[in-house]
């Protein structure tokens, strides 16, 4: 198999010939294709090992039905769709915490689910390294899907929709825990957003509005220094002096390495899509981006490890008025992709 990336100025995903999937009805391909990706040259380069887990039209389609599949959840009631919603580029919209099977509450937000393919780690805590193993978290948690990856088999193995779907993405009808998670991370690495007002004018395609290019300078100057790169994000982790949440006991990434220099460090999210994708933060405290704003202007707590980009010239926090505030908030609108979150390819 050809494994061939094409990177242009324009968004396309490359001719993903979807078919129907409907426990009842199933058109199968007549044979597997590679997917192309095609994304924007101003794009990092793409951190999705194809080669350990290639790309292909079957693959992709199966890797789809399993998203939008309540089979993944101990009660067949949750699947990946259901904290990530697509109109809401695939955040679960309305709740600062997930709900997940029997309604039980997480602790966290629902991250976006878009451009993974080009990440180095996953998660608010930067946990999962691998794009491959991301769907073994949700599935497993007691409070997300309540599974186990036997169990999973176990059920899809019942199912004759699937047997075909496996065996057309692979070439037999066996269903592994491996597949499973290789289709879901395919499925996942095509959600590429790339056409936003943003992207049209980096192209040279439109113009920014007054507001708009002046909140675009403040944003570089006040924010981009974490949210840096065209995905809007450095990947990195920081304590942002946001109050320990006592309820959920979420000390971010010191849950994973124990070290108490990582006290409260999340990794910092991209902002594309940022306008569908409220509440924000790792709780999901704020529900508007004005309020957001709001917190770094006057609300940011000065922990002992508060990040130093919070912390200049003797003040704590990010210095804006109203009208900066008003200005970053156009900027920010400029990176909605309205063809990303109506992509019928994407879509259960």
């Amino acid at each position: 198999m050809i494994k061939l990336i094409l990177k242009t100025g324009l968004l396309i995903i490359a001719s993903l010939n979807f078919v129907s999937c409907s426990d009842d009805v199933i058109q199968p391909l007549e044979k597997d294709e590679a997917v192309n990706l095609r994304f924007p040259a101003y794009f990092p380069e793409m951190t999705f090992d194809q080669d350990e887990n290639p790309i292909t039209k079957n693959g992709v389609e199966l890797g789809r039905k399993l998203f939008y599949e309540g089979r993944l959840s101990r009660n067949n009631t949750i699947s990946c769709g259901f904290c990530h919603i697509q109109e809401h580029a695939f955040t679960h919209h309305g709740h600062t915490v997930s709900h997940g099977i029997d309604d039980r509450i997480g602790i966290r937000n629902a991250p976006a689910i878009q451009n993974m393919a080009f990440l180095k780690r996953y998660m608010w805590d930067g946990v999962i390294h691998n794009l491959n193993q991301q769907p073994i978290i949700p599935i497993t948690d007691a409070n997300e899907m309540d599974s186990s990856m036997p169990e999973v088999i176990t059920k899809l193995s019942k199912e004759d929709v699937y047997k075909k779907l496996f065996k057309q993405a692979y070439g037999d009808e066996s269903i592994t825990g491996e597949r499973v998670l290789k289709a879901l991370s395919q499925f996942i690495a095509t959600l590429i957003s790339a056409d936003s007002k943003y992207d049209r004018f980096k192209q040279g395609k439109v113009n920014l509005s007054s507001e708009e290019s002046q909140g675009m300078a403040l944003f570089q100057q006040k924010c981009a220094s974490c949210h840096s790169g065209e995905l809007f994000t450095d990947e990195s982790f920081r304590n942002t002096g946001m109050y320990y949440n006592a309820q959920f006991k979420d000390a971010g990434r010191h849950r994973v390495t124990l070290d108490q220099n990582d006290w409260m460090k999340f990794r910092v999210p991209s902002l594309r899509n940022v306008e569908y994708t409220a509440p924000y933060m790792h709780d999901g405290r704020f529900y508007t981006l004005e309020a957001v704003l709001n917190f770094y202007s006057d609300s940011v707590e000065d922990h002992p490890n508060l990040d130093t980009q919070l912390k200049q010239n003797n003040h704590i926090g990010i210095p804006m008025n109203a009208q900066e505030k008003k200005f970053i908030i156009a900027f920010l609108k400029t990176l909605s992709d309205k063809n990303f979150i109506s992509n019928p390819k994407f879509a259960e």
